[in-house]
């Protein structure tokens, strides 16, 4: 039986991986869990490293003191912070829970759109502020609107499946894409001035960072929302902020930013047409399980000598959010 090992936060051990111990138990030999540090001797004969947030970088100190490992499984979403040139090199097999992560950021932004659409947003901050019920305002509503996908990789494609049983129409700009069910494909500016609600699943690449900036963002419509669960840096803060300011008819729901949290002071936490949230959209609390079932899935397939669903490679990694 293999040996195998968990190195990731003691916070989110239990959420992550506590569904799934008992089977764990059953292909492996658990040489170390959290809460406590694992020792550099433990990993010597270790095989298999479990992995979530707060994993350590596999660089060569960690391959060095692992000569064994056979397969990562990292039970979360990009492991650009984690892998190393000296990791791909090994050739290890990497495993990620990406797309188990993009379920409930898709079905969050779901939730996000449908409350855009009514004005859900601006009528409780307005009412809160005025401590008085807020006059409503016309808003298109869910039905016949017009919502953009800024990229199409696997949330951005979840989300359009969401939205496939309203009656609304889905435009998504995505370079990469050819075509995808019930997505109409325009371009980046197309997607900004005609679009009711656009939301930002692009992840963050050199080619990304400030990828939106003052002029597509000043070219949205009239009482357009603006959605993003990706990476803050993806748009231009300071345009996003000089945008929302001459513009109170525009409105931006921001699970991420640049930095984030926000610095002390910045605008975003006082403007009347921005609703933040601390990075919520990704798995939280018993959402994660399925995290740990997905690479726990995998390891059985890779122990019966099946092909990875979900292994990533150098390439891949790179261009996840």
């Amino acid at each position: 039986m293999r040996k195998a090992a968990f190195v990731l936060s003691p916070a989110v051990f239990d959420d992550v991986y506590g569904p799934s111990m008992a089977r764990i138990r059953t292909m492996t030999e658990v040489m170390h869990e959290p809460p406590g540090p694992i020792d550099p001797a433990d990993m010597a004969d270790v095989r298999v490293l479990f992995s979530s947030w707060g994993a350590p970088v596999l660089d060569q100190t960690l391959l060095d003191a692992a000569p064994r490992l056979e397969i990562v499984l990292y039970a979360a979403g990009s492991v650009r912070a984690i892998t190393t040139p000296e990791f791909w090199a090994r050739g290890i097999p990497l495993v990620s829970a990406y797309q188990g992560n993009a379920v409930p950021v898709a079905d969050f932004t779901l939730a996000q759109i449908t409350l855009a659409l009514k004005g859900a947003f601006q009528y409780a901050l307005r009412a809160r502020a005025d401590r008085a019920p807020a006059t409503l305002v016309e808003r298109p509503g869910l039905y016949g609107s017009r919502v953009g996908l800024l990229s199409l990789g696997a949330v951005g494609r979840m989300v359009a499946d969401r939205l496939r049983p309203f009656n609304v129409e889905v435009l998504a700009h995505d370079p990469y894409a050819r075509s995808y069910p019930g997505v109409r494909l325009v371009g980046i500016e197309e997607l900004f001035a005609t679009c009711d609600v656009v939301s930002v699943h692009t992840p963050l690449l050199p080619a990304t960072r400030g990828l939106v900036g003052r002029e597509l963002l000043d070219s949205m419509k009239l009482g357009a929302t603006l959605i993003n669960t990706a990476r803050g840096a993806v748009i231009d803060e300071h345009a996003l902020v000089d945008v929302l300011t001459e513009r109170p008819d525009l409105f931006a729901a921001l699970d991420v930013t640049d930095p984030e949290p926000p610095e002390p002071g910045s605008p975003l936490f006082t403007l009347p047409n921005v609703m933040l949230t601390p990075h919520i959209a990704g798995a939280l609390g018993g959402e994660r399980g399925a995290l740990g079932e997905l690479v726990v899935d995998e390891l059985a397939r890779f122990l019966a000598g099946e092909p990875l669903r979900h292994a990533l490679t150098e390439r891949s990694a790179a261009l996840l959010a």
